[in-house]
């Protein structure tokens, strides 16, 4: 397992966050000189995204991030999200937060899946970033924030060799091999099976720096060349025409990790699964954690640099992620309760 995985899973995660986000608050804004006093204005949306995102790249909660570490549990990484997503004047019901969570970890699930190259994750990284800044451009300070985790990842990751980002590709594989959350954007798209699996290409461009399959050649004991033999391949290859930018500023070429939200789509989530996989999940709730105090370190560190303090009185927005509040209401009490979560208050002040 490798010890460079956390803050990659975190940005990438996060990112799929804001997206969705965005897309939702976008979709239940009213213009400003219309709108009552307990409904979202553009002003509202962009404060919220503003308080989020300042949030997520604090100093010093970056800084405990990137400590070489391993990842922690599921339920560990979701009290993080939770605490992140109400860093601002929105509120979020458990049933919403459920969706939010599930698409965030399927999105990125399916991003690690296709990417060409183990090092492509940095990439994927990079285009979350990128869209980051599109959402703050207005907003220097927190560009500068993201500006300095760009760096900070280039620093880390840059000059980690192929096979570290093999480990780091299999590290992150083994954290959501048990998910299997059906998307109604993956189902339409052909790309998820029914049973929450996802369905992988055998065509397209083939990874940087390789040639495309049909080609056999035979070298003899000097490494000369003495024969060529051509097979026929199932799949449609190309070459990529050119390598994604590594830089801070620059063309990703990849598309993986990019908003699939931009255009207005309904996105619903369903358990895919049998009695089996609920009864999967319920043994990890049951089985005593031997990491159990660590983990709870760790979370205490985490939060400790979450500044989310909002002003004295102001009661905030609650946003559905449901097309109606029936919708919320039936989810929260349909699923099941060893897949819900709860919120851990951690005292962290130190």
């Amino acid at each position: 397992m490798s010890m460079r995985t956390l803050p990659l899973l975190f940005l990438n995660l996060g990112g799929e966050m804001l997206y969705i986000l965005d897309q939702r608050l976008r979709a239940q804004s009213i213009p400003g000189e219309k709108a009552r006093k307990d409904e979202w204005t553009d002003v509202d949306r962009k404060r919220v995204m503003n308080d989020i995102i300042s949030t997520m790249f604090n100093q010093k909660f970056l800084e405990e991030l990137f400590k070489p570490q391993e990842l922690y549990s599921k339920k560990a990484l979701r009290t993080v999200y939770d605490r992140l997503a109400h860093a601002s004047i929105m509120r979020l019901n458990q049933a919403s937060m459920d969706k939010l969570y599930d698409l965030m970890t399927m999105a990125f699930k399916y991003q690690v899946l296709l990417c060409p190259r183990p090092r492509d994750i940095l990439l994927v990284t990079f285009n979350h970033l990128d869209a980051i800044k599109d959402f703050i451009y207005e907003s220097p300070g927190i560009l500068n924030q993201v500006d300095e985790t760009f760096r900070r990842l280039m620093e880390t990751y840059n000059c980690l060799s192929d096979g570290e980002f093999q480990l780091i590709r299999q590290t992150l594989l083994i954290f959501f091999q048990d998910m299997h959350i059906r998307v109604s954007i993956f189902l339409k798209d052909k790309v998820q099976n029914s049973n929450g699996r996802f369905v992988l290409p055998i065509s397209g461009p083939v990874p940087w720096g390789t040639e495309v399959p049909g080609l056999i050649r035979m070298f003899n004991h000097k490494g000369v060349e003495v024969k060529r033999t051509e097979f026929t391949t199932a799949g449609n290859y190309v070459t990529p025409q050119r390598e994604g930018s590594f830089e801070l500023y620059g063309d990703r070429v990849l598309k993986l990790g990019t908003n699939m939200y931009s255009v207005s789509r309904p996105v619903e989530t369903h358990m895919a699964g049998s009695s089996k996989n609920l009864a999967s999940h319920a043994k990890e709730n049951i089985i005593p954690n031997p990491l159990a105090k660590e983990e709870l370190n760790f979370l205490a560190r985490l939060l400790g640099g979450l500044d989310t303090h909002r002003p004295s009185g102001e009661t905030g927005f609650r946003l559905n992620l449901f097309t109606t509040d029936e919708e919320e209401e039936h989810a929260a009490q349909t699923r099941p309760e060893e897949l819900s979560y709860k919120v851990i208050n951690i005292e962290a002040t130190q």
